[in-house]
């Protein structure tokens, strides 16, 4: 059985998706990436604090579904630039323990929605 997870505090869909869904003990999140969850407006400005919003809107999801960056056991990070790579590495680091971080890959891609720099998404299991 599966169930939908949404919460106010993370943007919302832009498409045919949801924010999060728990399937018994793991849930698997879409890619957050850096949208204000109280304006709807995309944030544009340097890497660092575009990535700082995209993990505050994973730590939101992840919330909502009742699970911690703890709980995190993989992520997917995708960057439009694998030069920022560096940056984003450096804010991400500070949401997990390093002894026990989860296992994830990091992606360059053409683009990303929105043409932002930034997308992650995380599975968590409880």
């Amino acid at each position: 059985m599966k169930k939908i997870i949404s919460t106010p505090n993370a943007p919302a869909p832009i498409g045919p998706y949801n924010q999060a869904v728990l399937s018994g003990n793991t849930l698997y999140t879409s890619g957050q990436i850096a949208i204000d969850p109280k304006t709807g407006k995309l944030f544009e400005g340097p890497i660092k604090e575009e990535t700082k919003l995209v993990m505050e809107n994973l730590k939101a999801v992840l919330e909502a579904g009742g699970m911690t960056f703890e709980d995190v056991v993989k992520t997917s990070i995708f960057v439009n630039k694998m030069n920022d790579f560096t940056a984003v590495n450096e804010i991400y680091g500070t949401y997990f323990d390093e002894a026990t971080a989860p296992a994830r890959e990091t992606v360059e891609v053409a683009n990303l929605p929105k043409y932002v720099n930034v997308e992650i998404s995380a599975i968590a299991i409880k």
